[in-house]
């Protein structure tokens, strides 16, 4: 059975950790994730760049499988990194993974394309991805467990809650200089080097982001309440062992929501590609759910901090699954600007609101020593097995169906994977805890 939170005060607890220490954690996973999501914007510019093709779909999908390359790397990276970060601290953890993600994306703006040096260029453009998702696949467990270490008891949910919504913020980053650049830009230019641009002003705030991580306190050494005890004595595997039920149950929700949030991410290449909507239009589709995103991301942790991590993780759940078919009936059925403004608009508010709970739940779910590499390794997991794929194969399936609803599908399924996952989780919110025991 899952580790039990820790009901014991905190002794000689340092203060919660604020302000910069925040800010310094959630704008380096937001520049990370900007510069990981920007490729799915540009699959399409990517793919005639690197793979060129007679064929639109076969460049796309090979555009798309070097995409899916940088997710192999993850478990890897969510590992060592993640390993790292309980052995050594997360400050240094995050340092590492943001200085790799730096070089990489620097490698794959400047790699020559396929006309220019001939097949060294998609073999340059794999290993970068590859080198991104080892990074990436470091980051988001280190980032998590230093969120919720550093915040205080009574706000952990809202500020874990600021993980999620700076990928987010990210995706619409993204979108809106995808706008900007698909608006001021030919359909040549954009193709040969206006995709650069997009690399590369992520590639601009790299300093920045170091200088903020490097400056960050160490929270590893905090005493904490109201989440799983260490269990210092016992090897790695006998705590993986005791804690092995909320790691498959944090397994399946990670599968279920990385399905949804790469699906969403590829709503741009599916707004152009399969409903032919206008370019400008497809990019709005992202910058609006996105926006809606983040505030139903901040909104689902404060949340859970008022009525509980479960409550807060299963109705929202419950919603996306009964509203994601006739939100999308809608959408193909018009092709509007109305209908895919609103209607993805409508899927990113409910779809979102739960996994900020589960984020805070998970974190405080996993003892101290194995939090940062457990939390990695099973998102990397989730994501290597599930995010990587989710956009080959719901193209695959509008391919050989050649049915729009295709995604609705896939995201329907998925959904209830994550529902039913939610419900068997437990409560871990110390208040509610507390309360249950004075009862």
């Amino acid at each position: 059975m899952a580790q039990q939170p820790d009901q014991t005060p905190a002794k000689e607890a340092a203060p919660a950790l604020t302000g910069r220490a925040i800010l310094g954690a959630t704008i380096g996973n937001m520049l990370e994730f900007y510069d990981f999501i920007t490729y799915s914007f540009f699959a399409i510019q990517i793919g005639r760049t690197f793979f060129p093709s007679h064929s639109e779909y076969a460049s796309l999908m090979l555009s798309l499988a070097t995409f899916g390359a940088g997710f192999v790397t993850r478990p890897i990276g969510g590992l060592v990194i993640g390993a790292y970060s309980d052995r050594v601290g997360r400050r240094p953890a995050m340092v590492l993974s943001f200085a790799m993600m730096g070089s990489a994306i620097i490698v794959l703006a400047l790699t020559p394309s396929y006309d220019a040096i001939g097949i060294i260029a998609p073999i340059i453009a794999i290993a970068a991805r590859m080198v991104q998702g080892f990074s990436l696949g470091g980051e988001v467990g280190p980032t998590t467990a230093y969120l919720m270490e550093a915040a205080s008891i009574a706000k952990r949910g809202l500020v874990v809650s600021w993980q999620p919504a700076s990928q987010q913020i990210a995706a619409t980053i993204g979108a809106l200089v995808g706008m900007l650049l698909s608006e001021f830009m030919s359909g040549p230019a954009l193709d040969r080097y206006g995709w650069r641009i997009a690399f590369l002003i992520g590639a601009v705030t790299l300093p920045f982001g170091l200088w903020l991580r490097l400056g960050l306190p160490e929270t590893l050494h905090l005493r904490e309440t109201g989440a799983a005890a260490p269990q210092g004595a016992a090897t790695r595997i006998a705590v993986v062992r005791v804690n092995a039920r909320v790691m498959i149950l944090g397994l399946f929700i990670l599968a279920s929501g990385t399905i949804i949030t790469y699906v969403t991410n590829y709503m741009t290449t599916y707004a152009e590609n399969t409903l032919h909507v206008a370019t400008d239009l497809a990019f709005a589709v992202t910058v609006v759910s996105n926006g809606v995103g983040i505030v139903a991301v901040l909104y689902g942790g404060w949340l859970a901090d008022r009525i509980g991590r479960w409550p807060a993780m299963v109705w929202p759940q419950l919603a996306a699954l009964l509203l994601t078919y006739p939100v999308f009936l809608w959408i193909v059925d018009t092709r509007s600007a109305s209908s895919l403004l609103g209607g993805f608009g409508i899927l990113a508010l409910v779809g979102s609101l739960s996994y900020s709970a589960f984020y805070v739940a998970f974190a405080e779910g996993l003892p101290k020593n194995i939090r940062g590499a457990a939390f990695a390794t099973i998102y990397a997991v989730a994501i290597a097995s599930f995010g990587g794929t989710a956009q080959l194969v719901v193209t695959w399936l509008i391919h050989v169906t050649g049915n729009a609803l295709a995604p609705a599908w896939y995201m329907v399924s998925a959904t209830a994977v994550g529902l039913v996952a939610m419900t068997m989780m437990h409560e871990t919110a110390p208040a509610k805890l507390s309360g249950a025991e004075q009862a």
